[in-house]
This record gives C-alpha cells, sequence and structure tokens, in this order.
C-alpha cells in the first residue's frame, strides 16, 4: 500500500515557477514508477510526466515537453515536478500516481496509487 500526499500548489502569476512535491509513505518506493498527471476545469485528466523507479528514465507529454521536469529523491520518498515558467493554460489540479510498472509511462490505468491533487492556478 502506497499513501501519496501532494504539496506545492498554490496562485502564480503567468511565468512564475512552482515546484510540486509528492511526499509517499510504505515501503520500496524505489521500485515504483511515478508520474504526474493534471486535470483542467471542464477537461479530462491528462498526463503531464512520468520517471522510472531509479530515476533514470523521465517521460513527457508534448504539451509539456521542455517545460515541466520531473526528478525523484528515493532517499526521501519524494517525486517532484518544476515548473519554471507557468502559463494560464497550465492551470489545474495537480496528482501524482504510483505504478509498478518499472518504466516511465503515461498509462493512467497502469498507476496503482493515486494522490488528492494540489491546486495549481496561474494568473494572466
Amino acid at each position: 500500500q502506497v499513501q501519496l500526499v501532494e504539496s506545492g500548489g498554490g496562485l502564480v502569476q503567468a511565468g512564475g515557477s512552482l515546484r510540486l512535491s509528492c511526499a509517499a509513505s510504505g515501503r520500496a518506493f524505489g521500485s515504483y514508477s511515478m508520474g504526474w498527471f493534471r486535470q483542467a476545469p471542464g477537461k479530462e485528466r491528462e498526463f503531464a510526466a512520468a520517471i522510472s523507479g531509479s530515476g533514470d528514465t523521465t517521460y513527457y507529454a508534448d504539451s509539456v515537453q521542455g517545460r515541466f521536469t520531473i526528478s525523484r529523491d528515493n532517499a526521501k520518498n519524494t517525486v517532484y515536478l518544476t515548473i519554471p515558467s507557468l502559463y494560464p493554460v497550465d492551470t489545474a489540479v495537480y496528482y501524482c500516481a504510483a505504478g509498478r510498472a518499472p518504466r516511465a509511462h503515461g498509462e493512467a490505468t497502469e498507476y496503482e496509487y493515486w494522490g488528492q491533487g494540489t491546486q495549481v492556478t496561474v494568473s494572466s
């Protein structure tokens, strides 16, 4: 069983930056691939970024490639999503997820555990 708690969201102006964190409880954190998903108002949840259990492989949605950076610290049981320049279109609830698949991937159905989400609001 893995419990995930996201933090770091908030209200920022366009061009501002955020680093989201996702703290995991439970054992063997390093054996889980981790993903970040987001759901904008009135839209379906979409994949943003993923990282393999060891952290040596990452995978990004085309919409965030080059802007978002996913990383993890297995010693701290934490995964991060760094967004150095935010746009209003990034406004969404951001969720982290954990899955047993070893690779970094964007298939939501293969992630077994989900956090409650953290709200990111970007004002123009």
